[in-house]
């Protein structure tokens, strides 16, 4: 029953009556993973049990990542719903799970949105950073930055930190951008890619013909 409500709660949080009950978190994230991970979060300060939850996420994302078969059973869009929410109602009560953790599982696997776990971990995982004010960036290159780039590049992203701001920088390496950088700051993003730029340009110059 607990978890029907919580699957009502994210079903229905474009409503405006429903967004006002929420408690709002430090940062905006986006999409359907955000919409839930909004909503356990506005669950867990309620009930004061965010540092629960957060951990009970972190040790289900370790776990996503070292267990190859409980990922893919989740994954796996020939199982029941049913089977599929017995299973990870298993694996949380090994791990005595916070009730919450459990309601919005329990609720991800009736409603089919298990392959949406991941995206719902690192949704909440930008939500606690930034209640314990920590700024995560993710900058994506073409090839890896050298020491003293990435030295230059923290010092010029330190300086849009507000005070008692951390900054937690994660590099990618991506050779498709073929120059220039992508970045991912809390919830902004600047495409300074050289393949976004001849996109552009191709695209204007098509217009032109």
């Amino acid at each position: 029953m607990a978890a029907a409500r919580f699957g009502i709660l994210a079903r229905s949080f474009s409503t405006s009556a429903v967004t006002k009950q929420l408690v709002q978190p430090p940062v905006q994230v986006f999409g359907l993973e955000g919409r839930y991970a909004t909503a356990l979060y506005s669950a867990a300060k309620k009930k004061n049990a965010l540092d629960a939850v957060d951990k009970d996420f972190k040790e289900l994302s370790t776990l996503l990542k070292t267990d190859g078969q409980l990922k893919e059973f989740l994954l796996n869009p020939l199982l029941s719903k049913e089977l599929k929410k017995q299973a990870v109602e298993s694996v949380l009560a090994k791990k005595k799970a916070s009730p919450l953790t459990v309601n919005l599982f329990g609720a991800l696997a009736e409603n089919g949105r298990l392959t949406n776990v991941e995206g719902i971990i690192g949704a909440f995982g930008i939500i606690m950073a930034a209640v314990r004010g920590e700024v995560i960036c993710e900058v994506t290159t073409a090839k890896p930055l050298d020491a003293a780039m990435t030295k230059e590049l923290e010092a010029s992203l330190k300086a849009f930190l507000k005070k008692g701001e951390s900054l937690q920088l994660t590099q990618k390496v991506d050779p498709t951008i073929l120059g220039g950088m992508i970045v991912s700051v809390g919830d902004k993003y600047i495409d300074m890619s050289m393949a976004s730029k001849i996109k552009k340009y191709s695209g204007l110059l098509q217009e032109a013909v």
